[in-house]
């Protein structure tokens, strides 16, 4: 097993290990972090205040910091299993992402073996790059947790009009983006997203990234130094000349007259 000094991280890999078929047991105590653990074979049992989890070959759990845990093994058949230690501000965030939580900390079979996946920590005095690679294994192995179990959500209608607002923050600047492909990217019918994205903004969703394209290029004409053409790409723009009509039938000014404008009251 190795250990790591306690460091602020997003994401902290903090120990991890294998125990192999014994009859070791830990408990009744809690911790303050977060312990996954997979069963390679055999079986064994868990205990918190609330239930008792029987455990067995592929099935998976997790102690949740500071809730109080028993875990023991079948004595006739004892378990062996991975497992890794880990803290951090991400780390509820990830696992929220999944089935697993306080009330549920067993997860079935998984359909296929997850214990190669179970990332090795580095010691205390690892490099850079050592510590960020074992963050990465352990956002991998999650991954594979978000896909086995994923936590069953039901989308509202106003959260397909968000998604289509976060989708166009981040992909404002592609020249070739289309309405079809927001529609797409939030996986619902481009007119029904067309009802829903009006209901909620007051705008459609080509007017809404119009609106986000021209507030995002007066931010640059203000401070960034770009010319107009640069501003204008950087927007997802091609055409210089189609992006002046564009932003001066938004804000009065052409781009030039714009930044003008506000270098000469930086000046004052």
């Amino acid at each position: 097993m190795n250990e790591k000094a306690n460091r602020s991280h997003a994401l902290l890999c903090v120990s991890n290990g294998y125990k192999p078929p014994n009859l070791h047991k830990w408990g009744p105590g809690v911790r303050d972090l977060y312990a996954l653990h997979y069963i390679m074979s055999g079986k064994g049992v868990l205990e918190t205040r609330q239930s008792s989890f029987p455990l067995k070959a592929g099935e998976s759990f997790v102690i949740f910091p500071h809730a109080e845990v028993y875990y023991y093994p079948d004595p006739q058949d004892p378990w062996e299993y991975a497992w890794i230690e880990f803290k951090g501000e991400e780390a509820p965030r990830l696992l929220s992402l999944t089935e697993l939580s306080p009330d549920k900390p067993v997860v079935p079979e998984a359909p296929h073996h997850l214990g190669p996946l179970f990332p090795t920590v580095p010691a205390a005095d690892a490099a850079p790059f050592e510590i960020v690679r074992a963050e990465s294994e352990l956002r991998l192995l999650l991954s594979y947790y978000m896909e086995h179990y994923p936590k069953s959500t039901t989308i509202r209608p106003a959260d397909y009009a968000e998604l289509a607002k976060e989708y166009i923050a981040n992909n404002y600047w592609k020249t070739t983006i289309t309405v079809a492909d927001i529609a797409s990217a939030v996986r619902i019918e481009r007119s029904y997203l067309f009802r829903l994205f009006k209901d909620a903004n007051g705008m459609s969703v080509s007017a809404y990234l119009t609106a986000f394209r021209i507030r995002r290029a007066c931010e640059l004409l203000k401070s960034s130094g770009l010319t107009v053409k640069s501003v204008a790409y950087s927007v997802g723009y091609q055409d210089q000349l189609h992006f002046s009509r564009v932003f001066k039938k938004a804000t009065s000014h052409t781009p030039t007259e714009y930044a003008m404008l506000h270098a000469a009251r930086a000046e004052r």
